[in-house]
């Protein structure tokens, strides 16, 4: 994960494949190819996971709103999806335990009638499922039992159904999934942003033309036999500079969540709100010791902007929560929020909630440009499975995918209580180090390393959270972090969970970064002032 050194050799050597786009898809695709042996390349044109990847509802899941769109409208393409989630859910949840672990889930009902049938429906989401993971099946709550669990709930709710899933840090189980093609031999760089492609008489791609976003722009030119594009949303633009001929493939969908205190549910359940008024679930879940409510789904013309958290936006997921709670919300409450692009596959007609998440790998035979459009976060392995296995039809490699037994890094001798191991070697404090071990696994020894050796690393960055100094200066040695926003808010996750903290702790973070990276003073001042000035324009947006 040197950066510099990557960058050397994006441009000196010839790869096997290049890999255009760092979240998960492009990720999975990396770590995939590089354990078959394939010499990779993967480039991110701002940060790894910082679109679609960072952005999600944090579920590991089948979908059980596909479930019943499957029996209600006898969709056996809706059916297959489920079965692919739940087949990867057990996957996901092994290959990084510290990342990935069980959430149960509660389904609120105001009648037996209700209950009877989402009782019904999640018997069957439990049939469906693999029965390699040792998630616990569905069963119907009592009133008593439900407001134990979930202590804001509302009085009025007659019963609830609990179910249980998988919930994952997006953001950072991506980033170990880059970290893990590195160590597999994958040459990564973030902040490299492709400008065109060389192709041969015949419109075949042979070399990508990009910029360094980190050093002026600088042209980093990058050889490859096979180009594979996994930008998302984004994919439509790449596929017309492989051939300004190809149709448009994507239709972006705009998601939102915001961020509430934990207190408003209480307890550790997460809430499905199983219909809204425009027929779509919402759910309410702890995260990072807040409440994680979304999301939205409406189509998105502007994808050239990030989108922002809006106040009608956060009208509507209020006031689609509201009812379920014993307390009155209101938008002061409100600490944090961000908004995402789907990229969904086009289809005709309907609207955006009703399109299949599912995935597909495009050959265009004039460019030879592989695109992997669509898909969900946890289908990335085998989506990266499909696509790498086109990637080696087209090479004439017969290497079988194994990344289905293959644990992430610090995934290592991995337990529960290894953030106890942290404490006792380390000294740090305990929420210090189930931050640590949850964050980073048993690479939690490097960062506590880092604050053994420098007693001030041990230093938290705010009084009031568990973040300690030396994790700056490990995101920028270990882990590709170049700006304050790619530390906080993909690596610590402080940015999405409040944004008042975030702009609190910003000028620690560029000041520790600043020195590790060699920034003169006006540099460290004109990266704690742009990130102020997003985070005010993100309350803005949010407020009205």
């Amino acid at each position: 994960m040197n950066r510099r050194n990557n960058i050397r050799r994006l441009r000196e050597e010839e790869f096997d494949l290049c890999i255009i786009g760092g979240g998960a898809s492009g990720a999975g695709c990396a770590f995939d190819a590089a354990l078959r042996g394939l010499k990779v390349a993967l480039i991110e044109k701002t940060d790894f996971a910082a679109e679609t990847s960072s952005k999600s509802t944090k579920l590991i899941h089948g979908g059980v709103r596909y479930l019943e769109q499957a029996f209600k409208k006898f969709d056996f393409d809706q059916l297959r999806q489920v079965r692919h989630g739940l087949e990867e859910r057990h996957i996901l949840l092994q290959q990084a335990p510290h990342l990935a672990r069980p959430l149960a889930l509660i389904t609120p009902v105001f009648n037996t009638r209700a209950g009877l049938y989402y009782s019904i429906g999640l018997k069957l989401y439990d049939w469906f499922a693999s029965g390699r993971d040792t998630l616990p099946g569905s069963r119907w709550l009592s009133k008593k039992e439900a407001r134990s669990r979930v202590p804001g709930l509302t009085d009025k709710v007659h019963s609830a159904v609990l179910y249980y899933d998988g919930q994952l840090d997006d953001a950072r189980y991506c980033l170990t999934l880059v970290v893990s093609a590195a160590e597999a031999g994958a040459v990564v760089a973030n902040h490299i942003e492709l400008e065109s492609f060389e192709k041969s008489e015949t419109g075949v791609l042979h070399a990508a033309i990009a910029s360094d976003q980190q050093d002026g722009g600088a042209e980093v030119r990058i050889r490859a036999k096979v180009f594979l594009n996994c930008t998302g949303p984004f994919s439509d633009r790449l596929r017309s500079l492989a051939n300004a001929g190809l149709p448009s493939r994507i239709r972006p969908s705009k998601g939102v969540h915001l961020v509430l205190p934990h207190e408003i549910l209480g307890g550790n359940d997460a809430l499905l709100i199983p219909k809204t008024k425009d027929g779509r679930v919402v759910f309410a879940i702890p995260f990072e010791g807040k409440l994680l409510l979304g999301t939205t789904d409406r189509d998105c013309n502007e994808i050239d902007r990030e989108p922002l958290l809006e106040a009608a936006e956060v009208d509507f997921l209020l006031d689609t929560l509201q009812p379920f709670l014993s307390n009155k919300l209101n938008k002061n409450m409100l600490l944090a929020g961000f908004g995402g692009l789907r990229p969904l596959i086009a289809a005709v007609g309907g609207e955006t909630k009703s399109l299949l998440r599912d995935h597909e790998v495009e050959h265009d035979p004039e460019s030879n440009l592989l695109s992997l459009l669509g898909g969900k976060w946890t289908t990335y392995r085998l989506m990266a499975k499909d696509a790498v296995d086109a990637v080696c039809k087209l090479l004439s490699i017969p290497v079988e995918c194994s990344t289905q037994s293959r644990l992430l890094a610090g995934a290592e001798d991995y337990d529960a209580g290894f953030w106890k191991k942290i404490q006792a070697n380390y000294g740090l404090d305990a929420d210090i180090s189930q931050h640590l071990a949850f964050k980073y696994g048993t690479r939690a020894n490097r960062v506590a390393a880092l604050a053994k050796a420098q007693p001030a690393l041990r230093e938290r960055i705010l009084s009031e959270q568990p973040f300690i100094k030396a994790e700056i200066i490990y995101a920028v040695r270990e882990e590709m972090a170049c700006t304050p926003r790619d530390f906080l808010a993909r690596r610590i996750r402080l940015e999405i969970t409040g944004w008042q903290a975030a702009g609190a702790a910003s000028e620690v973070v560029a000041t520790l970064m600043g020195t590790e990276l060699g920034w003169r003073e006006d540099k460290v001042r004109e990266e704690m002032r742009n990130y102020q000035i997003l985070l005010d324009r993100f309350r803005e947006s949010a407020t009205g």
